[in-house]
């Protein structure tokens, strides 16, 4: 029993080992210049972090050294690969300012992964995420990478569809990634609030919707997988910033209608 428990903790952890794995291997990649193969260790990357906190709910395996080690290979795989990627890509062009970019994201990151880790171990309890999580965030710049690479695909290999509409923004969206990046790095360690989907739940009505919903999306990331990609994560980032605009907007709209019905 004991050694069957045993092989219970180390599952969790080979999933996280696997993350980090992935993480250094798309370094590699991008040193090498082969950006859309370090992209998709990412996203695999991604994956792997998913699966290594549900497979320890599942199995009731959650441990601090859980934990730390998931932090050490998130900073690995959505902190250092991407930024590195970045570099390799865009960044360099920018001298010292490019290397300042690139050492922000990777801080930001460390700092967003800490502050999660502090607040779990006292026992503060969200019910969404207190800032842009690093797999979003990496998410991001990777289908952006993902999408930019198909426009010099020259049909070798695995040719994919794209959405035209979104292709031709690509070269736009290149020249603004260094302030994508920046920003992206104040997302991470600022109060805004991003829906957590661990703890979502759906009532029996909806199931149905959902499903058509979820069978839908997948379609369309089947069709279209970098592009959808891509809009994915760049509405769930986009999300976070409409929702916390719109809360304090209400707040200063109260603020003004009570200050006017005092001083009437």
């Amino acid at each position: 029993m004991k050694d069957l428990k045993r092989g219970i903790y180390i599952l969790p952890s080979l999933f996280t080992c696997g993350n980090m794995a992935c993480g250094i291997i798309s370094v590699t990649f991008s040193i090498k210049g082969a950006f859309a193969a370090a992209a998709w260790m990412i996203i695999l990357a991604i994956v792997f972090d998913m699966l290594d906190g549900r497979i320890a709910r599942m199995t009731k395996t959650t441990s601090a050294f859980g934990v730390q080690l998931d932090s050490l290979s998130d900073l690995v795989s959505f902190g250092i690969a991407p930024s590195i990627m970045m570099y390799q890509l865009v960044l360099n062009t920018m001298g010292k300012l490019g290397v300042a970019i690139a050492v922000l994201f990777v801080i930001c990151s460390a700092l967003r992964l800490a502050k999660f880790n502090v607040q779990a171990q006292e026992g503060v309890v969200h019910s969404s995420f207190m800032g842009l999580p690093t797999p979003a965030s990496a998410g991001l710049v990777i289908s952006f990478v993902l999408s930019y690479e198909l426009l010099f695909d020259t049909g070798q290999g695995l040719s994919f569809k794209t959405i035209p509409m979104l292709m031709k923004t690509m070269p736009v969206f290149f020249k603004a990634m260094p302030v994508v990046m920046f920003v992206l790095s104040l997302l991470m360690v600022s109060n805004v609030p991003y829906t957590s989907f661990k703890k979502f739940k759906l009532s029996k009505p909806k199931v149905f919707r959902f499903f058509v919903l979820v069978i839908f999306v997948l379609f369309l990331v089947i069709t279209f997988p970098q592009n959808i990609i891509f809009i994915l994560f760049s509405l769930y980032v986009l999300s976070g910033i409409i929702l916390y605009i719109g809360k304090y907007w209400k707040i200063m709209r109260r603020f003004y209608r009570n200050r006017e019905g005092s001083n009437e």
